[in-house]
């Protein structure tokens, strides 16, 4: 019967740890501190006296929107993502400790390279290209310590962690957006029966004008919606190609919400108050995007679950069967 020393000592199980072990976990901790300091030190080279050399500062200041040509709310998702990812680990925790530990020299490869990038990236003056680097760090490291294996399961956590970095070059699709938002809108709501008019990116009715402006094309939503989705698809779809085709849905659906939205701005403003839509109903209406993305984005994912791998591609069962030559 154990006793109780014993018992303590399996509860406490860094009680047990050989000093081999305390001498790795102090190695470890001694790069993970090195990098933190690179990074927080040498990490941004971009307008330093603004956002200052970490780039941890660079991408948290970003996040709350507050440097210049910034505003919205763009990326205040970004807070949340290395969560989901850490929220990734845990789940992922039991697979994570039965996986086959082993040094893997892919997992160095990939480390140099990451520590290339974050070079080029500070000499270029590229703070994304740096931030690039150190999600890529993330998945090396561990993928070099302990093998193929870990890594496998460490690539999607680590990966999603590419949605907290700002994409500015999404800004660009915004006109395009906003086209194609005012006239899918103009096009549904005559359907309706609502005389509706396009000039333009504007809106025109009986008593009424709405702007669609950048923030109504969906280039908000679409970056906080391709990261739901992305984690939904990773959680839910079991098949690479329907967790595929669920991640790229993101884009239509933001676009159908957003359509979502300015109808409903019109409807407001037919059957109420034009003054009451253009004003406190257009402020809160956002969440109609989401409700309407978020729905469709379940069924989607309901409707992909239901489709197995042979009913979307026949051809699969049958090669699967066939003979193969010699």
């Amino acid at each position: 019967m154990p006793n109780r020393g014993q018992i303590i000592n399996s509860r406490h199980r860094l009680a047990r740890l050989r000093p081999v072990d305390w001498l790795a976990v102090g190695g470890l901790s001694l790069v993970v501190a090195a990098l933190f300091a690179m990074f927080h030190h040498w990490g941004n080279t971009t307008d330093v006296r603004l956002w200052g050399r970490s780039a941890f500062g660079w991408l948290v200041t970003r996040w709350g929107d507050s440097g210049p040509s910034l505003g919205g709310g763009d990326y205040s998702h970004g807070l949340l993502i290395p969560i989901i990812s850490l929220g990734l680990l845990w789940f992922r925790r039991a697979e994570l400790g039965r996986a086959t530990k082993s040094i893997s020299y892919l997992g160095l490869v990939a480390l140099v390279g990451a520590l290339l990038l974050h070079y080029v990236g500070a000499k270029g003056q590229q703070t994304r290209l740096t931030l690039f680097a150190l999600i890529g760090l993330t998945w090396a490291i561990p993928t070099y310590l302990y093998g193929r294996k870990v890594g496998a399961l460490l690539l999607f956590p680590c990966a999603y962690l590419i949605f907290a970095v700002p994409f500015d070059f999404l800004g660009e699709l915004a006109t395009f957006l906003q086209g194609i938002m005012t006239r899918s809108s103009a096009v549904l709501l005559n359907a309706l029966g609502l005389p509706v008019q396009q000039v333009g990116n504007q809106l025109f009715g009986d008593g009424y004008a709405f702007n669609v402006d950048v923030p109504c094309s969906g280039i908000r939503s679409l970056q906080a919606l391709t990261a739901l989705t992305a984690i939904y698809a990773y959680l839910t779809q079991t098949g690479f190609v329907r967790k595929w085709v669920l991640f790229l849905s993101a884009f239509p659906l933001a676009v159908i919400g957003n359509m979502a939205r300015v109808i409903s701005v019109v409807l407001v403003a037919e059957g109420l108050d034009a003054d009451f839509a253009s004003g406190t109903y257009h402020d809160m209406s956002g969440f109609v995007v989401f409700a309407v993305a978020v729905v469709l984005m379940v069924a989607v994912g309901a409707l992909l679950s239901k489709l197995s791998k042979e009913r979307i591609f026949p051809w699969s069962k049958r090669v699967a069967a066939s003979p193969t030559s010699a």
